[in-house]
């Protein structure tokens, strides 16, 4: 007879289980039919890192599913969780052919389901180089980290990466919702990097248990794989209570049984992570989430379509709002003060500022506020005497930053653009490529007897 216990983690466990079913069998070739088969495709041209859409989809409709996986291998590393988290509405399924006059090719569904297919048959992307005797340090295990450490293993160079957290992964281990990615599928991408003869070690901090100077004198090139720092603060009185996005999410990819959530749970922002955040409460049992943001919704950073998503869970918002205390009643959180605001001219986003409403203060009534405001700067970047551009790291086209040898990926470099799961395993691969070329044009070093 099933415990209480295990009755409420069950039910967890369906509240936040992957928001899409795998495609069977029959279901995917049917779907792989549907494709033209373009030349010279536009999903290919729409996809960062430039799958060859057409081909692997032809694989799946011939049942060759080992060709399919070896197609997406070829370029993009982490297919299983990009297939999940590519935001493919709006780049290769929203640049179908299809779409303007039927429903476009689900990609993202076929994606995976050649990647559950390599995964539950163990079959890995293809290694044909020689060992160069070259190493590479790469520090973060994220999509970027992961990426370009496997690309470089595929070239024939020892890459070592060098990660602080528990698991390798980054934000797809701990900071995406599980409904897009569950943990294990990240994971399991980590353990394949693993097969390929890329080395992980877990619970090293960069810069306290290893530094910038020992990595560039104990290997050929480093690779800086960073991420981006902690929630910026509110700066408003009360703000201790506030719980953080990110660590929310975590807790609910790690702890999911242990979460407190709400009756009526407040969540200040409007990004993915935001709607994130409310889609955990919401789905946890939240009588009700609001979503608070200081613009409209037509200044929202989420996706279109994850907004669409949000509104269909029951989600409410409230546009032009400007949070300014958190409020308590016999010391235990009972709302948040806010003030109506204006917007005025563009800020240094491009986005019109807020420009509060003298008198218009009002309140909202919480018991849980969550804030999910973006992510600082990477603080590493002075520390380092790296140079920045508008606080991230400044690279070159070849990924290469001031220092020579010293290469950076990922959200810590993306200055320009919005930052995504995607656009970091391209990073990785990209840089890996730039490593390969100045390497191979350096004598390896004699060694020192």
């Amino acid at each position: 007879m099933e415990s209480v216990n295990q009755s409420v983690n069950r039910e967890i466990e369906n509240a936040l289980a992957e928001q899409l079913p795998p495609l069977t069998a029959n279901a995917a070739a049917v779907e792989a039919d549907r494709c033209l088969y373009c030349y010279d495709a536009p999903c290919t041209h729409a996809c960062p890192t430039h799958i060859d859409i057409p081909r692997f989809i032809k694989k799946i409709a011939s049942n060759n599913l080992r060709g399919s996986t070896q197609t997406i291998f070829a370029s993009n590393l982490l297919g299983a969780t990009c297939a999940r988290v590519c935001p493919v509405q709006e780049l290769c399924e929203g640049a179908c052919v299809l779409g303007a006059d039927h429903k476009p090719i689900a990609i993202g569904r076929l994606q995976r389901f050649a990647m559950d297919h390599a995964r539950d048959r163990g079959i890995d992307p293809a290694i044909a180089a020689e060992p160069t005797g070259r190493s590479i340090a790469v520090i973060g295990a994220g999509p970027a980290g992961l990426s370009c450490a496997g690309e470089l293993a595929r070239l024939g160079h020892a890459a070592t990466i060098f990660e602080k957290r528990t698991d390798p992964g980054g934000l797809s281990t701990y900071g995406i919702i599980a409904l897009r990615e569950p943990v294990e599928v990240a994971l399991d991408e980590a353990r394949m990097i693993e097969r390929l003869g890329v080395q992980i070690k877990t619970g090293i901090e960069f810069g306290s248990h290893i530094t910038l100077a020992e990595l560039r004198q104990n290997f050929d090139a480093v690779v800086l794989s960073l991420g981006l720092g902690p929630t910026p603060c509110l700066a408003i009185d009360g703000e201790d209570a506030i719980v953080d996005g990110l660590q929310f999410i975590e807790a609910s990819k790690t702890a999911p049984s242990t979460m407190k959530i709400g009756r009526n749970v407040l969540v200040v922002g409007a990004g993915n992570t935001a709607i994130d955040c409310a889609t955990i409460a919401k789905r946890l049992g939240a009588g009700r989430v609001t979503m608070v943001y200081r613009r409209t919704d037509r200044e929202m950073t989420c996706y279109e379509h994850e907004y669409d998503f949000a509104r269909k869970e029951g989600i409410e918002f409230r546009f032009l709002t400007q949070p300014s205390r958190v409020l308590f009643t016999n010391g235990v959180l009972s709302g948040l003060e806010c003030q109506r605001v204006e917007l005025g001219a563009p800020d240094a986003s491009g986005r019109p500022s807020p420009q509060p409403v003298a008198g218009s203060e009002f309140v909202l009534a919480a018991d849980q506020i969550v804030k999910a405001v973006g992510q600082q700067k990477p603080a590493l970047a002075l520390l380092l005497g790296l140079d920045t551009d508008k606080g991230f790291i400044a690279v070159d086209a070849g990924f290469q930053t001031s220092l020579e040898g010293v290469y950076a990926i990922g959200d810590c470099i993306r200055s320009r653009g919005a930052a995504s799961t995607v656009m970091a395993v391209q990073d990785g691969k990209l840089a890996a490529a730039a490593i390969h070329r100045r390497l191979a044009a350096a004598p390896v070093p004699a060694e020192v007897n």
